[in-house]
């Protein structure tokens, strides 16, 4: 992604970019689920969205499903678009409480097209029907990882990107400002370099080997430390579904990703509650089919760097931190790293001013993220294990305290430094987790009748209409972008 990214600017410069990988070197390759905004990251790069999903046997995510997070049985969607839309400045779900309030039961989630089509098992996009006044379709991906980086490599080197087989064994710093000068292959080629980007995964060959930068563990907050991830091909004749869904276990969840051709699937838990035997049978007996390769065990902390950007070294991805793929922000956080990168590169040199906003930026952004995923943990009434007894007890962020407080005094949400997560994000959370509105702002009462209940009729409306002229999701990718045989 940070190659075929940065290829664009050597479009008239003298630029050289080269990348440093080896075959023998695995990767995680469990980073199968996106979110909206990785369709911008596509979009700047002019990549043909049929081709791409067809590329890497792609199919279409409108959100989330969680299943047992809030306590046993309990089933909710977190969605890309909002709950309706604000109403004379006021958001849509201080509207929707006070008709609550006043005797209506519909629920917030018929007012949100990507639940609807989602709980249909339908898709299309906005451009398909293509009428002003029907609400647009908020979606990303879901894909191989795997086949998303080799499109990726051929569209970097079609761009004068070189990329290098082989391994790093030795890094020199340069002794006066302690930049990285150059990197020595296993071959013995030695590649000097201006900047550096770190994409090496957990163990950050130079954030953390060369420059011992530091790392701030926040497993206190979040528990999990372990992961194990088993494809399988789907043996219950279903095509996939349009959302990705997160199962709560005992100790921990499990992840199912539908691509056309297969379910990626996963199971992330916390090492202090649940053995890696335990794990992997909860997994393979909770799969919607055999397994289709070897079970590939992971381990992390979570956590991040204490800089992103140190000297003339940038981390991006798991060299970066880590945070579990519970909302799908591991792709998303090396994108936003990326264009955080554009934004501040300059070709005269590097600044600490640059440094600094780089650093101060992204975290900001892990922090609001952190503060969500802890969100899932810490909101729920289940006592059936001793993780959960943990998780419900544990103590949080004073800037998540604060978060759930208003919500529950009057379902006030602000959003942050300009957050990832909206007020439909937290809602939805909050909301499908047992968190209730205790009541809502004074200004949503006094929005005028009947017009205002005529409003929220049309809306609900509207997106009956479209949910019903969808086409099942299996039905739309088979006529839009059919997968390339594997």
């Amino acid at each position: 992604m940070a190659a075929a990214a940065l290829s664009r600017i050597r479009a008239g410069r003298p630029v050289a970019i080269t990348v440093v990988e080896s075959e023998q070197i695995g990767t995680v390759g469990v980073g199968e689920a996106t979110i909206p905004p990785f369709l911008d990251f596509n979009r700047l790069l002019e990549i043909d969205e049929r081709e791409l999903l067809s590329a890497v046997q792609g199919s279409f995510k409108l959100g989330i499903q969680f299943v047992n997070w809030g306590k046993l049985g309990d089933s909710y969607i977190h969605p890309f678009g909002n709950y309706g839309y604000q109403m004379e400045g006021v958001s849509f779900h201080h509207v929707w409480h006070r008709y609550r309030q006043a005797g209506d039961r519909r629920p917030i989630q018929v007012f949100n097209m990507e639940t609807m089509a989602a709980h249909f098992g339908r898709f299309a996009r906005t451009d398909d029907y293509k009428r002003d006044d029907l609400p647009p379709i908020n979606y990303a991906y879901h894909l191989d990882a795997g086949r998303y980086a080799r499109f990726l490599r051929s569209y970097a080197e079609q761009r004068g990107v070189v990329r290098r087989e082989g391994k790093v064994l030795d890094v020199a710093l340069d002794p006066g400002n302690g930049f990285v000068r150059s990197v020595t292959m296993d071959n013995g080629d030695v590649l000097h370099g201006d900047l550096f980007i770190d994409c090496s995964g957990f163990r950050g060959l130079l954030i953390e080997q060369a420059l011992k930068t530091g790392y701030e563990d926040w497993s206190h907050y979040l528990p999990c430390d372990r992961a194990v991830a088993l494809p399988c091909v789907r043996e219950d004749g279903s095509g996939p579904l349009p959302y990705t869904r997160a199962t709560a276990h005992s100790a921990g969840w499990q992840w199912q990703v539908p691509l056309q051709h297969r379910n990626g699937n996963g199971h992330v838990y916390c090492s202090s509650f649940m053995s890696d035997d335990e794990a992997l049978d909860i997994l393979v007996r909770n799969m919607a089919g055999k397994p289709g390769a070897d079970p590939n065990f992971l381990r992390f902390v979570t956590g991040r760097r204490k800089k992103f950007w140190n000297r003339n070294v940038v981390a991006l991805g798991l060299a970066a931190g880590f945070m579990e793929p519970l909302e799908s922000t591991s792709i998303h956080l090396i994108n936003t790293g990326i264009n955080k990168l554009i934004a501040l590169l300059s070709l005269d040199g590097i600044s600490q001013a640059q440094e600094d906003a780089f650093n101060r930026l992204t975290g900001k952004e892990y922090a609001r993220i952190r503060d969500f995923l802890i969100l899932h943990y810490n909101a729920t009434s289940r006592d059936d294990s001793p993780f959960w007894n943990h998780c419900r007890t544990m103590s949080v962020p004073d800037s998540l305290t604060e978060k759930t407080t208003l919500f529950r005094q009057n379902g006030q949400i602000f959003r942050e430094d300009d957050e990832l997560f909206t007020e439909t994000s937290w809602a939805a959370v909050m909301m499908g987790q047992g968190i209730t509105m205790g009541g809502h702002n004074a200004m949503a009462d006094s929005l005028k009748e009947p017009s205002t209940r005529q409003e929220l009729d049309a809306i609900e409306q509207s997106i009956r209409f479209v949910v019903q002229h969808m086409p099942a999701h299996g039905d739309y990718l088979r006529q839009y972008c059919p997968a390339q045989a594997i």
